[in-house]
């Protein structure tokens, strides 16, 4: 029996039609023995069909978030380079370059003959770099407090405010000045120091070299060869390279020259020797050459501060001045100062007294009112004057530094015994009224020099007070012909003097003789001024009647004689105004003076404040230094004597 299968028989595969070919590329044809393709799965009846979504949409938002990146680089880009180049090329330019000042070389001072007064020499300003002092730099916290330890002791400063330079509130600060002008032997210190700090970091990676940020700028330093000698004259230059005073503050412009720059790239506190540095250079400063002699000057300084010290004065100055030119050959005043060490300096001491005080000067001025009476006509050296022991003028009753019975003297007697009363009755003849007399006395006074600046251009110097006469009180009316109730300074003093013995011309006291620029050529000072005061006659009459002073027995100056020569000269002593209470107090002493008297050379005035101890008279104290300046002038100068007798002419007459 036949089994029949309940399976349906297989159906047999007929090919169907070709399928169409895949867009973007040929179908591959089956080959020999290749497998058939699969065909793809049927879904089953019943579930959801899963459809991929297009990419185009999220491959346009990640090109357009590419393209708002690429632009925003783009327009930074555009900024940087093109609108904001300069801005940020200016900020690197400023953190890479570092710019210091050249600091030009100051010009030297020098006496007459080329004697060095003031010179500069070789220096250093220590400098830092702040930034390198940070803890990104130094790998440590206290990196400045560090340095600051190490530099305090060498600089001589406090190491707290070294280390406050070394961290300033700019922390994008380059440069700072930790001291100026130090000697090369400080800058040397500090150098061996940093050298032994970079080696130990270089073998030690724990150590630390706190002092790779201070550097050094080359700079100058002043120093004044002779100490104290014409310190009053020199003065001084301050911690900022100027002149403080005296020829240093006058002439600052001429001796300061100008300075340099130079700017190159840095790194690490180092120059970058590949990038080109930039450089200006400095313009050296002017010599000055002066009218004062070094060896005048240092005797006249050294007479002044013995008697000043032996009178235990207050002060004292001594000008040496040449009769014909109007220069000045010595200007010394006591007490000084060094100008290489202010520290030990008394400010009341750091000026030029002989120009800025202001004092009476006493019977000195006679010889201005015994100008006036000659010039006017009034009188003769032989003229007789009756004076008495005391006069009654005005309010007041005056007398001379003595007691004495009436005095039967010549005018030239009363310049040569320095009466006050024959001075006041002598110059009452000047005009028909006392208001008359005072006009042309003032006159001459003013001619002389008196209440206008000497002309010298010098820092501090007092015109002094000259009151116009219709200002003139009771008592000055008879005071100011012998020298009080006016004042005046050293210099005008010793202009009065050079005015008599220059024929009566009054030339401008000069002090500078000229300057010598960087180029070596040397320029002339300006030509003093002159002005006629009074005649030649004139002139060679009052130089006759000096010279009683000092010959005639009678004469008050008899101490500054100089044996063979012919000295003019006059004492003063007169009543003090002391500076801090405007009253008197004290003595002025004086003597001033010229030689030889019949061809005069060189003119001496010396004054002393307030001497307490011992003599006060002018011609007791004063006469003296007279004398030994002017022997030492003369045989410096080589002034021979004339020859010539002297005049001798009367003091006193018999009535």
């Amino acid at each position: 029996m036949t089994e029949v299968s309940d399976r349906e028989p297989p159906r047999r595969r007929v090919p169907g039609p070709a399928k169409p070919a895949r867009p973007g590329g040929a179908q591959r044809r089956p080959g020999p023995g290749a497998r058939p393709a699969r065909r793809p799965a049927r879904p089953r009846p019943g579930a959801p069909a899963i459809r991929l979504g297009s990419p185009r949409p999220r491959l346009r938002m990640v090109s357009l978030a590419l393209t708002l990146v690429l632009l925003a680089f783009v327009v930074r880009l555009l900024q940087v380079q093109g609108v904001d180049a300069s801005t940020y090329a200016a900020k690197a330019e400023k953190n890479r370059y570092v710019g210091y000042t050249l600091a030009a070389e100051r010009g030297g001072i020098t006496d007459r003959n080329g004697v060095a007064l003031a010179t500069s020499v070789d220096a250093y300003d220590i400098t830092a770099d702040p930034t390198l002092f940070s803890r990104d730099q130094l790998k440590i916290d206290d990196g400045p407090e560090q340095a600051a330890a190490l530099l305090a002791p060498i600089l001589g400063q406090d190491q707290e405010k070294i280390a406050n330079k070394l961290r300033p509130a700019n922390r994008n600060l380059r440069y700072t000045l930790l001291a100026s002008r130090q000697t090369p032997q400080v800058w040397k210190q500090i150098k061996d120091l940093k050298t032994a700090l970079a080696t130990k970091a270089e073998t030690d990676k724990s150590a630390v070299n706190v002092l790779a940020g201070v550097l050094s700028v080359a700079s100058s330093k002043r120093v004044y060869p002779n100490g104290d000698l014409a310190a009053g004259i020199l003065g001084w230059v301050n911690a900022d390279g100027k002149g403080g005073g005296g020829v240093e503050q006058q002439l600052n412009k001429a001796l300061s020259g100008k300075d340099g720059e130079i700017r190159y790239a840095q790194s690490g506190g180092r120059q970058v020797p590949t990038v080109n540095a930039t450089e200006t250079p400095a313009v050296p400063g002017s010599d000055v050459e002066l009218t004062i002699d070094r060896d005048i000057q240092w005797a006249a300084q050294n007479a002044i501060t013995k008697q000043v010290e032996e009178s235990r004065a207050d002060r004292g100055y001594v000008i040496v001045q040449d009769t014909r030119t109007g220069e000045i050959l010595a200007m010394a005043n006591s007490p000084g100062f060094d100008p290489n060490d202010l520290s030990e300096a008394s400010s009341a001491n750091m000026g030029n007294a002989a120009l800025q005080d202001a004092y009476e000067p006493g019977s000195t001025a006679k010889v201005m009112s015994m100008a006036a009476v000659l010039e006017e006509n009034v009188a003769t050296p032989g003229t007789h004057v009756i004076v008495p022991n005391r006069l009654h003028r005005g309010d007041r009753l005056f007398k001379d530094d003595i007691d004495h019975e009436t005095w039967y003297l010549t005018l030239n007697g009363v310049l040569a015994k320095s009466s006050n009363i024959g001075t006041i009755l002598a110059t009452g003849q000047l005009g028909k009224t006392q208001r008359q007399s005072n006009k042309v006395l003032y006159d001459y006074l003013r001619r002389f020099g008196l209440g206008s600046y000497t002309g010298l251009g010098f820092p501090g110097e007092t015109p002094g007070i000259l009151a116009a006469p219709d200002k003139w009180s009771t008592s000055q009316q008879y005071t100011i012909p012998f020298g009080q109730g006016l004042s005046l300074n050293a210099m005008q003093a010793a202009s009065i003097y050079s005015t008599i013995a220059n024929g009566g011309v009054r030339v401008e006291p000069t002090l500078v003789r000229g300057t010598e620029g960087p180029d070596g050529q040397f320029t002339e000072a300006a030509k003093p001024k002159k002005t006629r005061v009074v005649s030649a006659k004139t002139a060679r009459t009052l130089a006759q009647m000096l010279e009683s002073v000092v010959d005639d027995r009678e004469g008050t100056g008899t101490k500054a004689r100089i044996p063979g020569y012919r000295v003019a000269g006059k004492t003063g002593t007169a009543n003090r105004v002391d500076p801090a209470t405007g009253k008197y107090r004290g003595y002025t002493s004086s003597f001033a003076g010229f030689a030889p008297s019949d061809n005069p050379r060189v003119t001496v005035y010396c004054a002393i404040q307030n001497a307490t101890q011992g003599n006060y008279f002018g011609g007791q104290i004063c006469g003296p230094i007279y004398k030994q300046v002017m022997e030492f002038a003369l045989k410096t100068l080589q002034v021979p004597p004339t020859g010539a007798k002297s005049a001798k002419l009367p003091v006193a007459y018999k009535p």
